[in-house]
């Protein structure tokens, strides 16, 4: 029989980072580029005392309560940082939307999320007064601006940011509550169907930020000075608004503007150490960095997830930069730490090509999360790096169901997850994504990867972008196929690209034809579109 321990019973709440931070290292500052143009600055006492004026907004003026949504259409910056903490700290939700949706989707998910207010930046007011007519459960605005810079609108119950926290005291008591109390919801990309909504809560938050700090996930500290390009609206920046307010380390925005030139202006003179984004965007940063001989010297790490990191793409940052490459793999449902490709000692005595090869992976999971990867049966594969199968996980911040139940039952009777993701395993507990299992090949009944063919192909110097997908073929089922986005200026040729593969991969994995196209298709977050390259390039094999 077991007996209860003799401890205290805090809840875990999102207010107590903030306050955390605030308390201690009060001074550390935030910055901002902001969506008006200059530089803000401020530190985390202030950040809290905004925050505190921010929540009595809520209730006081806006008649905001306990459990309401509260919906953002918004860039990453000290508001909105505000705002990850003001809404959550009264037991609201803040229901972060993803502005770069189509214009369907944004209704749909600001209308799924039902929130009674929408905070927008400047820029997007325009797209709120497009929309507003079909956002059936909003009852009013907020502008994240002063008075100065409002605009004209026809919206409706329309509230300037400033005037409101102007309005408040700053003397709040941040609430308590059950730490399973919802803290924030965020949509998945919805590349198929409909975006389906992950609520997270308390809990799941601050267990994550505890996985995800440690020295061998993220391995930040308190000396870090962290931007998080991957913007609010996905997956909460990765986390790391909490992260950072947890270890008290400095945070820096990059607000609207994401192209090369303006984050390379950040990083250098904001002193950045650590940043994470997709790969898109760091292609946009090499291409900065190329044109204007600027360097990054102060960045020592960056993560990179959303889609697999082209080899080509962590040599150049460690060896012209000296930047190391951290893989993260995630998703929205995973909030979003799976796996990080961080070494252990086993790995570093390993001879230095091995070791690349490892570490050139997805990586291995954090204490807290658990993985299995098992066959078309349901039987685990073999720990071998080579063998196939089907990717789940579990764990406490892993999603149980979709909000509102979208998509039905989820896991299976033991509590896993399934990814969607296919994978292999190896000896030393690395996972390596082979493709997303709507996007996997099987030739003949063998399986080809569509992501090491793409990122062998962005190593070729004349490729800027790079999607395999599988299309009809009359003999094979599915063959695959490779379309080219070429570097600025450059025109490579199809037997050029073919040359450059070939001895890289298997013959059969050759591609059957290389299209080259003027623009890439990406989503939301800045991953290639397949759905529409195999929408686009179906018949192209049936002659």
């Amino acid at each position: 029989m077991t007996i209860p321990g003799l401890m205290q019973q805090n809840e875990l709440m999102i207010s107590s980072l903030i306050r955390y931070a605030a308390e201690y290292h009060g001074t550390t500052e935030i910055v901002t580029r902001t969506v008006e143009g200059p530089v803000h600055r401020y530190t985390y006492a202030e950040a809290e005392q905004r925050a505190r004026k921010l929540a009595n907004a809520l209730t006081n003026k806006l008649g905001i309560k306990s459990g309401d949504r509260i919906t953002t259409l918004a860039w990453s910056t000290y508001r909105h940082f505000e705002l990850f903490y003001g809404v959550s700290g009264i037991g609201c939700v803040l229901h972060t939307a993803n502005p770069r949706l189509f214009d369907e989707q944004i209704s749909y998910i600001v209308n799924h999320g039902q929130g009674r207010y929408l905070f927008i930046d400047l820029d997007f007011v325009p797209l709120a007064e497009k929309l507003a007519s079909s956002f059936r459960d909003v009852e009013g605005y907020v502008v994240l601006t002063d008075r100065d810079h409002m605009p004209e609108t026809t919206l409706e119950n329309v509230h300037c940011y400033e005037e409101l926290l102007a309005e408040q005291s700053g003397e709040l008591e941040w609430a308590e509550f059950d730490e399973r109390s919802a803290s924030s919801l965020c949509y998945t990309s919805g590349t198929t169907g409909n975006p389906k909504g992950v609520l997270y809560s308390h809990r799941s938050t601050i267990i994550h930020a505890l996985g995800a700090a440690q020295n061998s996930a993220f391995g930040l500290s308190v000396y870090d000075v962290i931007m998080p390009i991957a913007p609010m609206y996905h997956g909460s920046a990765w986390g790391l608004p909490y992260i950072a307010a947890m270890l008290g380390a400095k945070l820096v925005f990059p607000g609207p503007k994401m192209d090369g030139e303006s984050i390379q202006q950040l990083i250098e003179s904001e002193g950045v150490t650590f940043s994470c984004a997709v790969p898109t965007v760091f292609t946009m940063l090499f291409q900065y960095l190329e044109s204007s001989g600027k360097r990054v010297d102060s960045l020592s790490r960056t993560m990179i997830g959303g889609s697999a990191v082209p080899k080509a793409m962590t040599e150049k940052f460690l060896n012209d930069y000296g930047v190391k490459v951290l893989q993260l793999w995630g998703m929205t449902e995973t909030s979003p730490l799976g796996t990080i490709a961080s070494s252990t000692p086993e790995v570093d005595r390993l001879p230095p090509e091995e070791r690349e090869e490892i570490l050139s992976k997805q990586g291995r999971v954090q204490y807290g999360l658990e993985i299995k990867v098992v066959d078309e049966q349901g039987n685990p594969v073999p720990r071998d790096g080579q063998t196939y199968g089907d990717l789940w996980v579990r764990g406490p911040w892993v999603v149980a169901e979709y909000f509102r139940g979208d998509g039905g039952a989820l896991l299976d009777e033991d509590g896993w997850f399934p990814t969607g993701d296919v994978v292999t395993l190896d000896q030393y507990g690395y996972i390596k994504i082979t493709d997303r299992a709507k996007d996997v090949i099987k030739s003949g009944g063998e399986w080809i990867s569509s992501i090491d063919i793409e990122n062998l192909a962005v190593g070729h110097p004349k490729v800027l972008q790079a999607g395999v997908v599988g299309v009809y073929h009359p003999k094979w089922e599915e063959r695959p196929i490779l379309i080219i986005r070429a570097a600025p200026g450059a025109e490579p040729t199809e037997q050029e690209i073919l040359s450059f593969l070939d001895g890289k991969i298997a013959k059969w994995w050759m591609p059957d034809r290389v299209f080259f196209v003027d623009e890439m298709p990406l989503t939301a977050t800045g991953k290639i579109k397949k759905i529409t390259l195999r929408e686009t390039y179906k018949d192209c094999l049936r002659d």
